[in-house]
C-alpha cells in the first residue's frame, strides 16, 4: 500500500471583520460575554456584492493549495468538499470546484460531516491514494456560515460562534516509509444529531411549509440549534479518546506530539483538552480567536497557518482532531 502525505496548504478568509462589538450593534451581547464563553475576539464575514461564496471561497484556499505543491490543477485526480452551508441544497460543491478551476471531468465527492467534515474528507482521500486509486487528491473544507444565522438576541448564543472561510489541501502519494499520514480514525453517535441541528429547509421542513406553520415567525426551524453545554461536555470526552486512540494505533505517546491542532469550536474546549493532555502553548495551535468556528474550514485554516508560521515542520508528529454536530469526531495522525 502507498504513503499519502500532505504536499500543499491553502486558506482564504473574507476581508470583512466582524468583531464582539459590532455584533453588539445588533444583539444584547458584548465583548465581555462573548470572550468569556468562547475565546473568539472577532471572525470574518462574507459582505454582499464581495463575490465569496462557499464554493468560490474553496476555490481560492484550493489554488494555493495546488500551487504550493507544485503541480498542475491538471494533476488532480480528485476532489473531495466538505461543507455544511453548500452554495446550492444540490449540486455539492465539488463539483463547482471542478467547473471552477477548469478541471476536465475528474469525479468530486462531497462530505457532510460539519466540523469533523475535514477529518472525514482526509480519511476518504487517504484510502484512495493508499490503495493506488488516485495519485493527487484535492480536499477541502469551506463555510459560509453568516448567510445562515441569526443576528438577533434570540440567536445569539449560536450566532456569535460562527464565521467564514475555506481551507484546502492536496494529499498525494509518497514513497517515503513512515512519513505522512500514519492513520484516521471515525466515530459517530447519532442518537445525539438533534443537539446540534438545523432542522430546515430540509425535506422535512420545505420553506413553505415553515411559513405556513409559522406565519409570525415565533419558532423558525431553519436557524442552527445547539445544546451548548451538552456538546461542550461530550466534545471534551471524544477529543481525547480520539486522540488517545490515534497514538495507541501508532505506539506513540502524548510526548511524542509536536502539534495538536484541533477544530476551532471553543478555546475552552482545546484549553480544556490541552490542560487534560499537559501540553505546553507551543504544542497546541488556536486560531479562533481572529476567525471563529468555521467548522469544515477550521482545521484546515489552523493547519496552513502554523504551517506558514514554522510551527509544523518536516519530521513533526501533528495530531488532527474534531468533534461536532451528528455527533461526529475523528483523529488524523501524521508525521510530516
Amino acid at each position: 500500500m502507498y504513503q499519502t502525505k500532505i504536499a500543499g496548504l491553502g486558506k482564504y478568509v473574507p476581508e470583512n471583520v466582524v468583531t464582539n462589538d459590532d455584533l453588539s450593534k445588533l444583539m444584547d451581547t458584548n465583548d465581555e460575554w462573548i470572550t468569556e464563553r468562547t475565546g473568539i475576539k472577532e471572525r470574518r464575514h462574507i459582505k454582499k456584492g464581495d463575490g465569496n461564496t462557499t464554493a468560490s471561497m474553496g476555490v481560492k484556499a484550493a489554488k494555493i493549495a495546488i500551487e504550493r505543491a507544485g503541480i498542475s490543477k491538471d494533476d488532480i485526480d480528485l476532489i473531495v468538499f466538505a461543507t455544511l452551508s453548500p452554495d446550492y441544497y444540490f449540486p455539492g460543491c465539488g463539483v463547482q470546484v471542478q467547473e471552477m478551476l477548469e478541471i476536465a471531468t475528474c469525479p468530486a465527492l462531497d462530505v457532510r460531516n460539519q466540523c469533523s467534515g475535514f477529518i472525514y474528507a482526509v480519511s476518504v482521500a487517504d484510502q484512495f491514494i493508499k490503495t493506488g486509486m488516485y495519485k493527487n487528491v484535492l480536499v477541502i473544507g469551506s463555510e459560509n456560515h453568516s448567510g445562515g444565522l441569526d443576528f438577533t438576541t434570540r440567536g445569539r448564543s449560536v450566532s456569535v460562534i460562527f464565521g467564514d472561510g475555506a481551507g484546502a489541501a492536496v494529499l498525494t502519494r509518497s514513497d517515503h516509509n513512515g512519513q505522512g499520514i500514519l492513520s484516521t480514525h471515525l466515530h459517530s453517535e447519532g442518537k445525539h444529531a438533534l443537539e446540534l441541528s438545523l432542522k430546515g429547509p430540509s425535506t422535512n421542513h420545505w420553506v413553505p411549509k415553515i411559513i405556513a406553520e409559522n406565519p409570525q415567525g415565533d419558532d423558525i426551524p431553519y436557524y442552527p440549534y445547539m445544546n451548548g453545554q451538552f456538546v461542550f461536555k461530550n466534545a471534551i470526552q471524544r477529543f481525547s479518546e480520539v486522540i488517545n486512540e490515534g497514538l495507541q494505533e501508532n505506539g506513540l505517546s502524548v510526548s511524542d506530539i509536536d502539534m495538536l491542532i484541533p477544530h476551532q469550536a471553543n478555546l475552552r474546549i482545546s484549553q480544556f483538552v490541552q490542560q487534560k493532555f499537559k501540553l505546553a502553548d507551543d504544542k497546541v495551535y488556536n486560531n479562533i480567536q481572529k476567525y471563529g468556528n468555521t467548522t469544515a474550514a477550521s482545521i484546515p485554516i489552523a493547519l496552513t497557518e502554523a504551517w506558514e508560521q514554522g510551527k509544523v515542520k518536516e519530521g513533526d508528529t501533528v495530531v488532527l482532531a474534531a468533534f461536532g454536530s451528528g455527533f461526529t469526531w475523528g483523529s488524523a495522525i501524521i508525521k510530516w
